[in-house]
């Protein structure tokens, strides 16, 4: 009996030694990794903190959530690229004079991508206009079809642009379709397996049931485009799916802004497609017949820019806060999800106290109640500083815009948020076009229906007050 309690003694004491060697490790291999590689402090101090407190689990959702490979695959891909600026490059660049050329040029440089001129801009707001034209496109293909989007659901509206886009192959073009891994379905993507059935290369945005890859469960593709024939493009923030078709009366609506383009900047919407499907799918699709000659379309200066946690990191959100910084008259941004960094925020109070008017539009209710909850707590710095914040009735408004002075414009897929501006890959485009501006910014005008009051946030009761400032510590991974 005493040599069975000693076994166990010895057999207790060589685990617990186990244990603590292996917690030991696991520690530093989180703290060194952080120092090395996690820019933003507050973050780094999380991680280490954590990982101090329970090293196993902390080690655990660092390595899944934490560690950023993308930047890595993408610095080793990005030399592969065939066709980067090897197109553009022979494109004639434009150059903004006035008091926007700092914006121009700023983001000329951390883009590599030129203003382009001669290209055309439509709105098209929500499914009801939009779907309709990009499908006629569709159905017009005879080069290629290119479809990226977050969400393209197996309902009756994404089955219409399945077909489509089968026919188009059928017809000749080349077809490639990139959905994201989460947003269209990650356990089970049945308007993947409906493609794949009748022939077209669909490939889902970092998706993978295997562990060792978990890490990317947290970086998505937001992205919309459409590129059809290297000469018709559509990007904005409507997703593919029946909910979007407002006519119809769908049980959740959403009201969503759309834009045709055509002209010259297409080409460099088709470039930002072949580098995310070259990323994901390592295919060379360099062909020039995706690049032909663009007829001028319109005298709108614009271009393309993307972001997302690879060599493009937050160029979106670079692009928004130097144009904050520019403005002289006037602000007006539209977004479903209002939760930006406190850096963006302090850019936006120092423009209402310099006298620019700062209206930020935004949901009265969306679908995400814990965005609602954790942007109350955000709300109140921008509102004490007398920015304006306006609360839109529903049905749900997923647009994405922002102008600047009723001159400059910027719409795209990227809310303003801490996930869009730091963690998903999105697209926009800013566009120099006064009319333009002023079309968009009257639209975002008119969506004023209620506005947020500084005393409506601070008479809110304690609990909510608690709960709120609870979710708002989520607030990168909202």
């Amino acid at each position: 009996m005493h040599v069975f309690y000693t076994y166990l003694f010895l057999t207790d004491f060589k685990q617990d030694w186990f244990l603590a060697i292996l917690r030991f490790i696991l520690i530093l291999f989180v703290i060194f990794h952080v120092l090395r590689h996690v820019r933003d402090t507050r973050a780094a101090i999380g991680w280490i903190g954590f990982s101090l407190i329970m090293p196993i689990i902390g080690f655990i959702l660092y390595v899944m959530f934490g560690v950023n490979r993308v930047v890595r695959r993408a610095q080793k891909l990005v030399n592969n690229r065939p066709w980067h600026n090897k197109l553009l490059n022979n494109m004639t660049r434009y150059y903004i004079k006035g008091h926007f050329y700092p914006l121009a040029k700023v983001v000329e440089g951390f883009t590599q991508r030129p203003l382009l001129m001669g290209n055309d801009v439509e709105p098209l707001f929500n499914g009801d206009q939009a779907y309709p034209v990009m499908l006629e496109s569709i159905h017009s293909a005879k080069v290629c079809v290119f479809l990226s989007s977050y969400i393209l659901r197996s309902d009756e509206t994404g089955k219409i642009f399945a077909d489509a886009l089968i026919a188009a192959q059928q017809r000749g073009a080349i077809v490639r379709v990139l959905v994201d891994g989460i947003g269209s379905g990650y356990f089970y993507c049945p308007i993947a397996k409906y493609l794949k059935k009748n022939g077209i290369r669909i490939d889902r945005f970092m998706h993978s049931f295997l562990p060792w890859k978990m890490p990317f469960i947290n970086l998505r593709t937001h992205k919309k485009i459409l590129v059809v024939d290297g000469k018709i493009g559509f990007l904005g923030g409507l997703n593919i799916a029946g909910e979007n078709i407002l006519a119809d009366h769908p049980k959740n609506p959403v009201s969503d802004t759309h834009f045709k383009i055509t002209g010259t900047i297409v080409h460099e919407l088709t470039e930002a497609f072949l580098q995310d499907w070259f990323f994901i799918t390592a295919e060379d699709l360099n062909k020039k017949s995706f690049y032909p000659p663009v007829e001028t379309k319109g005298n709108m200066i614009c271009r393309i820019i993307t972001a997302g946690p690879d060599t493009d990191m937050e160029k979106i959100k670079y692009t928004m806060m130097q144009a904050i910084s520019l403005a002289r008259e006037s602000i007006r941004i539209m977004t479903p999800y209002f939760l930006p960094d406190d850096r963006f925020l302090s850019l936006l109070c120092l423009a209402a106290v310099r006298g620019v008017n700062v209206e930020i539009i935004i949901p009265e209710q969306s679908n995400q109640i814990l965005v609602d909850w954790a942007r109350n707590i955000n709300n109140i710095l921008p509102l004490q500083f007398g920015c304006k914040i306006w609360l839109v009735k529903a049905p749900f408004n997923h647009s994405k815009l922002m102008v600047i002075d009723r001159i400059w414009s910027f719409v795209g897929s990227s809310n303003v948020d801490m996930r869009s501006l730091r963690l998903n890959f999105e697209i926009n485009m800013e566009i120099y076009h006064k009319e333009f501006a002023q079309q968009i910014d009257d639209f975002i005008g008119s969506h004023r229906h209620r506005l947020l009051t500084l005393e409506e946030l601070k008479n809110r009761s304690s609990l909510a007050k608690f709960r709120d400032s609870t979710t708002r510590l989520l607030l990168p991974y909202l």
